[in-house]
């Protein structure tokens, strides 16, 4: 009896050894028949045996729940242009190229995500998202739905703010992109192709990284750059660590067909945070700014200046009357921290500068003839003075549909003016309802000069149910006029 027992488990033994021989050797086939190298479990997955084998025991499970239910699917509706060639090319061939037809405007829909920022409905999301809007609504998880109203937008980062009426809705609570690390592991939450509450995961793959992906004369990229899937209808989607906090605002991917191929990049909390709480308190955002121009350290620089250690981001020129020369900067220092955070990029000081309204200061280290100094600076706005933009200007920008900027120097010079505010960004407005392009600078209202966006606001916010004169001139040198009507 013992033998036989001996000899059946010996033979189950080595029945079973070969069954697991063959079993590891024979790898997935696909549907056409051939095998592939490897069989690979994505690593986001919630299992717990996934999680841990891919990321060290780290359990996605808690962050994608705390987040999934505050971010939401944003739809807008909008009117759009449609072009269409010309109708006879054999004309154009004789008379010359007449320029593109445009049928009747058509109803369009545009689609991407957003992130619930407080139990009353602020919530965030892109500018690119809703810049072309004219109504707005919002789907959270549950499958209510809300009609939202535009709170603000910043084109400088790509943020905007949007509100819609509710109590004690679900949030995602702000975390601090500064701590985020190389490798940090992140979760991506948003809506990609319409397929809602979808969570990814990646690392942080770069930190402070510029893609110039933004059009604003004053843009401000510092992108976290991840490697966790991001697809259209994802912008404006929460990027968070594996606490649930939001470090990130998703944003642009890296990729020649427009689908995701390795590399997404998001706005870091640090910005995110500043301008959502200017555009929620103000209407606009608290500009601050140094009052320099940059340029990266690189070993030809650090010959040329005679820097021996190639570190920090050098200073290639200081505004006069700006913040920086006010403070004692000077040409040739190289900023190595701003407030104990190291900046080793352009993007990274601009990063840390935006933190902050004007009036505010920061402690700069530079080195300055390679040796290290400190200095303080109050910052200032970019009329080159302390005081905070106030909220009736952004009001009266909202009712205009426009960005407007102080014209610099040179323009003046070139166009021979005494000073004006350009329109750089146009949306849905006065001005563009009038023909108001953009580039153009509005040089008087009502005979009145105007030199700054408070005298644009000034102007406009005394009239009531009245047509102003609007005068200026576009940068190819063309004066042009405009009677607008405010009722």
């Amino acid at each position: 009896m013992k033998k036989n027992i001996f000899i059946s488990g010996l033979v189950a033994a080595v029945v079973g050894t070969a069954v697991a021989f063959l079993v590891s050797h024979v790898k997935p086939v696909n549907d056409d028949g051939q095998s592939e190298t490897s069989y690979a479990t994505p690593s986001h997955f919630s299992s717990q045996s996934t999680a841990s084998a891919a990321a060290g025991g780290i359990d996605f499970t808690v962050a994608a729940e705390k987040t999934v239910n505050a971010v939401v699917h944003v739809t807008t509706s909008y009117m759009r242009s449609v072009q269409r060639s010309p109708e006879s090319i054999l004309e154009d061939f004789f008379y010359g190229f007449r320029g593109y037809r445009y049928e009747p405007q058509q109803p369009a829909q545009g689609v991407g995500s957003g992130v619930i920022l407080s139990t009353d409905g602020y919530i965030v999301t892109n500018n690119h998202v809703i810049e072309r809007a004219e109504q707005i609504h919002v789907t959270l998880n549950d499958k209510r739905t809300f009609t939202a109203r535009l709170v603000g937008t910043d084109p400088s980062t790509d943020i905007a703010v949007i509100k819609v009426e509710g109590k004690n809705l679900p949030f995602v609570a702000m975390g601090n992109s500064d701590e985020l690390r190389l490798g940090e592991w992140v979760l991506a939450v948003g809506n990609p192709l319409n397929l809602t509450s979808t969570v990814t995961a990646g690392i942080v793959s770069a930190k402070a990284r510029n893609i110039n992906i933004l059009s604003d004369n004053f843009k401000i990229e510092s992108f976290i750059q991840t490697d966790a899937a991001v697809n259209p209808g994802n912008s404006g989607g929460a990027l968070v660590n594996t606490r649930g906090e939001l470090v990130g605002i998703n944003t642009a991917i890296a990729s020649p067909t427009g689908t995701f191929t390795g590399y997404s990049f998001a706005v870091p909390s640090s910005i995110v945070n500043k301008v959502a709480s200017d555009i929620i308190e103000f209407g606009i955002v608290q500009r601050a700014v140094l009052g320099v121009s940059l340029q990266e350290l690189t070993s030809e620089t650090a010959a040329e200046h005679g820097i021996k250690e190639i570190q920090g981001v050098l200073i290639a020129g200081v505004l006069e009357g700006g913040a920086a020369e006010q403070a004692g900067v000077k040409k040739g220092d190289v900023v190595l921290k701003i407030n104990d955070i190291a900046v080793n990029t352009g993007s990274q000081l601009q990063e840390q500068i935006s933190k902050f309204r004007p009036n505010d200061q920061v402690s700069l280290t530079i080195s300055r003839d390679n040796k290290t100094r400190y200095i303080n600076v109050i910052l200032r706005n970019r009329a080159g003075t302390t005081s905070l933009v106030k909220s009736n200007d952004s009001n009266v920008l909202n009712v205009l549909g426009a960005s407007l900027k102080e014209v610099d120097a040179a323009t003046k010079r070139s166009l021979r003016i005494a000073g004006g505010v350009q329109v750089t960004e146009l949306k849905q407005g006065k001005l563009s309802a009038n023909g108001i392009k953009k580039g153009y600078i509005i040089t008087r209202i009502n005979r009145k000069p105007v030199n700054s966006v408070s005298d644009v606001s000034k102007t406009l916010s005394s009239i009531s149910n009245e047509a102003v004169l609007i005068e200026g001139i576009y940068p190819n040198g063309v004066v042009a006029y405009y009677a607008i009507g405010f009722e």
